[in-house]
């Protein structure tokens, strides 16, 4: 048997390749949306994709299970739990087999046994492994998705708060407590392969270690410690954060089906000449990749800063729209990576690139005021000035400034109509990352007396500044 993992650290997202290495088949379990590297190790070991699979309709990124049957004419293995709302509806013209707890597939001479597992979403389930052409016939491990995770386990109050589907957080708790039991009866040495690690939204507490046993989680995750199913519900929906808006359309995409893409070439603008036939269009959204000290000190009015680092897929799906096209300012170098980032979240509209020259070249530029702690306490009190704390509600909650106001990231665009435009504006987070995002928003958005506080409330807090908490 060959095995494989792969991680994207923007998404924190972990998809697998498992072969046989016997008949040289291949399945893919739960692939991103660029499934570049499959192909390319499916090449370099002498593999034949030959199916890919699912562990539920996912909501944080654009599944590559499509694009697999469409470009390699895979067979689909998905889901067949869950009721009427959690069905597939993308598979009449494609080789799909549904399948339910306790079905068994075979990929070459690997075994693939069926556990549904629901509590994150209904139709979740898990793939429990074993190695036949190897001889074995005891389990080696089980892929669980966004099931049990390192350390934590997933989330259930996604739908209710990202999909509006009212009343399936609780109900989403006591699904999961149940498979929890069920989990937990499991051979102690089973590996434990999760969907995703530390730094996605799909849980609280997710560990960094790229996997686990059966056996340790359940001596070392809260979630599989001896509790009753109240106490379990309760401690599980206490404190999530706040899922990025976008997992609502993820989730959406995922079931009707994303769309098949076909790789065409995007055009690259290295003049201002040429970048300024977008920057007038309504339907057109404009985004400087660039450093947030480097856009600060000049940028092109109205764009939007989205630092390419490990925080731009998230932030990209809570604050561009959907709707509209996209501009993306950034090095040549970068735009293949960038692109795949954006359509890994379903933001395929992407018209044109721009270099950075671009911005040089610009006649005006609009530029905003890096301050520092100190700065902050000459300034935080004064009646004409309003501190905006755009970090997550547990952050706002654990502590912050005495005169900031909240705003959290995410939501701040359509909420600054609240914010008053006759005062200087300071955005603050917690490392000044987010606040960069912020304070270009703020600014595309007609505000033109503000500031970034670049190093966020940690500053603040090592130079120690006053601090109140709820």
């Amino acid at each position: 048997m060959f095995f494989r993992s792969y991680f994207d650290e923007k998404l924190a997202q972990y998809s697998y390749m498992v072969a046989c290495q016997k008949t040289g088949e291949a399945i893919v379990i739960d692939p991103a949306r660029d499934i570049t590297p499959y192909v390319e190790t499916a090449k370099k070991e002498g593999f034949r994709l030959t199916a890919a699979t699912e562990t539920h309709i996912h909501a944080d990124f654009v599944s590559g299970a499509r694009q697999l049957a469409n470009d390699y004419g895979v067979t689909l293995y998905l889901s067949d739990e869950g009721d009427e709302n959690w069905k597939y509806q993308y598979t009449d013209h494609l080789s799909a087999k549904l399948v339910k707890d306790g079905d068994v597939f075979m990929i070459g001479n690997v075994e693939f046994k069926v556990m549904h597992t629901p509590g994150h979403t209904p139709e979740s389930i898990s793939f429990i492994l074993t190695d036949r052409g190897g001889g074995s016939v005891e389990p080696m491990g089980i892929f669980t998705g966004d099931f049990v995770f390192v350390g934590d386990v997933g989330r259930p109050d996604l739908l209710e708060k990202a999909a509006g589907v009212k009343g399936t957080a609780h109900s989403g708790a006591a699904q999961m407590y149940e498979s929890i039991q069920k989990f937990k009866q499991l051979p102690d040495y089973l590996v434990v392969w999760p969907g995703h690690g530390a730094g996605s939204a799909c849980g609280k507490s997710l560990g960094a270690v790229p996997l686990s046993t059966v056996g340790y989680e359940k001596a070392n995750n809260w979630a599989l410690q001896e509790m009753d199913k109240e106490q379990f519900q309760k401690e599980l929906l206490k404190d999530q954060p706040e899922p990025p808006k976008y997992f609502a359309v993820m989730k959406k995409v995922n079931k009707v089906g994303p769309a098949v893409l076909t790789n065409e070439t995007i055009p690259y603008v290295e003049s201002y000449e040429s970048l300024e036939q977008y920057l007038s269009q309504e339907d057109i959204i404009v985004i400087d990749t660039r450093l947030g000290n480097e856009f600060a000190q000049g940028h092109i009015e109205g764009t939007i800063n989205l630092p390419y680092t490990k925080i731009f897929t998230n932030w990209a799906g809570w604050i561009l729209d959907y709707d509209k096209k996209l501009v993306v300012i950034a090095a040549r170098e970068q735009t293949t990576e960038i692109q795949h980032s954006l359509e890994s979240i379903g933001l395929d509209k992407i018209v044109a690139f721009a270099s950075p020259r671009t911005v040089n070249e610009a006649p005006d530029l609009e530029k905003y005021i890096n301050i520092d702690v100190d700065q902050l306490k000459a300034q935080y009190e004064k009646d004409d000035v309003y501190v905006v704390d755009i970090r997550q509600q547990g952050e706002w909650e654990a502590g912050h400034i005495p005169t900031a106001h909240h705003y959290m990231l995410g939501y701040l665009e359509e909420e600054a109509a609240n914010l008053p435009k006759d005062k200087k504006i300071i955005v603050h987070c917690q490392s000044g990352a987010r606040s960069a995002i912020g304070t270009s928003l703020l600014q595309a958005k007609g505000f033109k007396n503000v500031e970034n506080m670049a190093s966020g409330f940690a500053g603040w807090k090592k130079e120690n500044g006053p601090i109140v908490q709820l």
